[in-house]
């Protein structure tokens, strides 16, 4: 389990947001101020980073298990893995109105205490579904989120790997190898069909 700090610190950063979906939380009795946060065992062999939570995760108080998630854990079990194989993240762990995406504003509020909560897994490549939140890891660093961009630009941007330095809030650097994928979401036209296959090579390859 994380220790309490992190958690409070993104607590206390919800209870000034004013995106949240408060409705949907009050649907299912759930605490806005409440980070949907999986996380998961320090040795897991993946970190799954995902954009912010929806409806269901919200219902369940877990990350990746509404239709876009189901996607992803179809893959996983196709390939004999489950949940205890990823530590589960994602750029803002609270559901915005509408389903659209946090400013980057809030991104930035939210990335110090998750940069901690990440520091709790000791693996070194993270499957990061979408621009939203392949693009979190160079908030910090204008020089990486460069490097990002260009990578982006690539023709085999979800085949390929890109390395990179973080650096971490207790000034040590964390090294880690970023494996882009697309959204998983069925309304991602250009990329829904290819998705599964394209999540398989990733995961085969890091295992």
């Amino acid at each position: 389990m994380p220790s309490p700090g992190p958690l409070d610190d993104l607590r206390a950063i919800a209870a000034t947001l004013d995106g949240i979906d408060v409705e949907c939380y009050r649907r299912h009795d759930r605490h806005p101020h409440e980070p949907v946060l999986g996380l998961g065992a320090p040795q897991a062999r993946w970190c799954f980073f995902g954009r912010d939570p929806g409806e269901q995760e919200v219902r369940l108080q877990q990350p990746f298990v509404g239709p876009a998630g189901q996607n992803i854990r179809a893959v996983l079990s196709e390939l004999g893995a489950d949940a205890a194989d990823v530590y589960w993240m994602n750029t803002v762990p609270f559901k915005p109105l509408g389903n659209r995406p946090w400013s980057l504003a809030v991104r930035r509020r939210c990335r110090p205490p998750l940069l901690e909560l990440l520091a709790g897994w000791q693996g070194r490549r993270v499957i990061a579904f979408g621009e939203a939140a392949f693009g979190w890891f160079g908030l910090g660093d204008a020089t990486l989120r460069r490097e990002l961009d260009a990578f982006r630009t690539r023709a085999d941007t979800y085949e390929a790997e890109l390395d990179v330095v973080l650096d971490m809030p207790d000034a040590t650097v964390r090294r880690l190898t970023l494996c882009p994928v697309p959204h998983p979401s069925g309304a991602n036209a250009r990329w829904a069909r290819a998705f599964p296959t394209l999540l398989k090579a990733r995961l085969r390859a890091t295992t």
